[in-house]
């Protein structure tokens, strides 16, 4: 038993920091903008509705995304009661089990050490630890796809192994239902298929078997536990808004998003960069691994091939679109560090990469202390800065400072400690240092700010507990985390139309009743000595506007309305 336990000390110790890094701070903090709070609200309003079939986001529906991740928040819910730790548990599952995926498929194709090799190599890959500790559907997409691959790995590679076969194409379709691109996974195909017709040793695709299509049939079933209802019903009641709810999420925001992107556009080599750059410490690795990748394609090794071809195929399909994201290419990252895992042992024997690896290590913890001793020692223009733009009350920003200071130190302890031996134990003491400080700290001192529970706890006690809210130009969190049931009147409708009718809802009981609304949606109706100032959050300031402060009717100016519309879309793609 002890030889057993000294033979897996390894792989127990890495599960034991992936809790910690991924879990510190679980509880501690609200939703955060960007997709944070949008998606706790939808979640929050299907349990309060019962309604978990169309979601809405206030009074309008929400049919940007499939309702997967909200499911799953909303679910968590009902079990804990703690919507603090129920918005980020589907986060922190799907990375931890992305992480299983790759650990055991890394075991099973090469040996126990190269899958806690891919391990390590993920969980400190910085846009997978950074993605994983928050509450978006990109973590959730990613282990339903590294699912997939693990499941059509298992039959091409290990196989025939038709159960996993199955559960790969079920993966992907549940990929998919929670965001449109989790068909992306079926992509392996291509080099397998490739792979068999060239007759490379160890892989088959078995496509004359009658069970090849067994993995299309769970594929299937697996988009039709959302789709058949969703359609069902929305074509049973025949109303315009849901009829424009299908059309919106069925093509909209799936094939009209990839072929006519109308947000975020960057230029064909942009995920290049993306990965470059956050792809890091194992990205770095990558001049040294093409030439031993280049050897082992030489010699037909497909557990090689399929991956890397893969991970290629990905990439190219989302730089064909305008539209392009960091997170877009997230996916891939799982896959890159399973085949980077069986060259690293080798490398990290060499001593120019020991040296590399601990002055990246230097670098990291000399930054944090560096940052830290800046803000507490400057001269305070800086925090003035982060207080007008940010709302961070100077006790925070220096309790922010503190903990970088705290960073740092261990980050140069732990190159002590460990020495140029050890390396790469010393950076990852270092990179876990810092994100448990971050969950355990950070939440705290950024919460209030970054989440608008600051503002809407402002706006509660200025307004008392009797008091009516309404909400224009509003964002998710101000709903989300407002004291009290708040008035809205939609959220893509445009803000001089949400103003006149909070206006007009106002009239009604102007003594009791008042205005919330983001400054760029302020117009001269309002006599500004009259409204208050309830706080600024996410760069964003918001003013309270009481019923004496109309004082007539608004009509905005052409130069309110062009403010205000540019302002709104880039809230609305935010």
């Amino acid at each position: 038993m002890h030889i057993a336990f000294v033979r897996h000390r390894d792989t127990w110790l890495f599960w034991i920091v992936a809790l910690l890094v991924l879990g510190a701070g679980l509880g501690l903090r609200d939703p955060w903008p960007a997709d944070e709070p949008r998606f706790a609200l939808v979640a929050r309003q299907m349990v309060e509705s019962g309604d978990w079939l169309f979601p809405h986001r206030g009074v309008e529906l929400y049919s940007d995304k499939p309702p997967m991740l909200m499911w799953l928040q909303a679910t968590f819910y009902l079990l804990l009661g703690n919507w603090k730790l129920a918005f980020l548990l589907p986060s922190l599952l799907a990375a931890l089990g992305t992480l299983w995926c790759v650990q055991d498929l890394g075991r099973r194709l090469w040996t126990r050490q190269v899958g806690v090799y891919a391990a390590w190599a993920l969980l400190f890959a910085f846009q997978f630890t950074w993605q994983s500790k928050k509450a978006q559907i990109d973590p959730l997409v990613t282990f339903f796809i590294t699912l997939a691959n693990y499941g059509l790995l298992r039959h091409l590679l290990l196989g025939p192994a038709w159960r996993w076969w199955a559960l790969g194409w079920a993966a992907a379709g549940l990929g998919t239902i929670t965001k449109g691109v989790g068909a992306i996974a079926l992509l392996m195909l291509v080099p397998a298929a490739l792979a068999s017709w060239r007759h490379w040793p160890g892989v088959r695709v078995h496509v004359r078997d009658p069970r090849f299509w067994l993995g299309p049939l769970a594929f299937l079933a697996a988009v039709a536990v959302w789709l058949v209802p969703v359609v069902s019903v929305a074509l049973a009641k025949d109303l315009p808004e849901y009829r424009a709810y299908l059309d919106d999420i069925l093509f909209r925001q799936t094939a009209k998003r990839y072929s006519q992107s109308w947000d975020h556009h960057q230029p064909g080599w942009y995920h290049l960069g993306v990965m470059l750059t956050t792809w890091v410490p194992p990205f770095l690795a990558l001049p040294w691994a093409v030439r031993a990748w280049r050897r082992r394609l030489a010699r037909h090794d497909p557990r090689y091939l399929l991956p890397l071809v893969w991970w290629l195929l990905v990439v190219v399909f989302f730089s064909i679109p305008d539209g392009k994201r960091d997170v877009y290419i997230m996916p891939a990252l799982p896959m890159m560090c399973l085949v980077l895992a069986p060259l690293l042992p080798g490398l990290l024997r060499r001593v120019w990469a020991q040296r590399g690896v601990l002055a990246l290590s230097g670098f990291l913890a000399v930054l944090l202390a560096g940052v830290g001793a800046t803000l507490l020692l400057g001269d305070g223009a800086f925090e003035a800065r982060l207080q007008a733009q940010r709302g961070l009350e100077p006790v925070r920003i220096q309790a922010a400072a503190w903990m970088l200071v705290a960073a740092g130190i261990w980050g140069i302890a732990s190159m002590l400690w460990f020495g140029r031996r050890r390396a790469v134990a010393a950076l990852f003491s270092t990179l876990a240092g810092l994100w448990v400080l971050f969950g355990l700290v950070g939440y705290a001192v950024l919460n209030d700010a970054s989440s608008a529970r600051g503002v809407m706890t402002a706006v509660g006690q200025r307004i008392g507990p009797d008091a009516e809210l309404g909400l224009v130009a509003w964002k998710e969190q101000n709903l989300l985390m407002a004291d009290r049931p708040a008035v809205n009147f939609g959220f893509k409708m445009e803000w001089d139309e949400q103003l006149r009718r909070g206006v007009a809802w106002q009239a009604q009981a102007p003594a009791q009743r008042w205005l919330l609304v983001q400054e760029g949606a302020l117009e001269a109706c309002l006599a500004r000595d009259r409204i208050e100032l309830a706080g600024t959050s996410n760069r964003r300031r918001w003013w309270l506007v009481p019923g004496d402060a109309v004082i007539g009717p608004c009509v905005p100016t052409a130069s309110e309305r062009a403010a205000a519309e540019a302002q709104q879309h880039e809230d609305i793609n935010d």
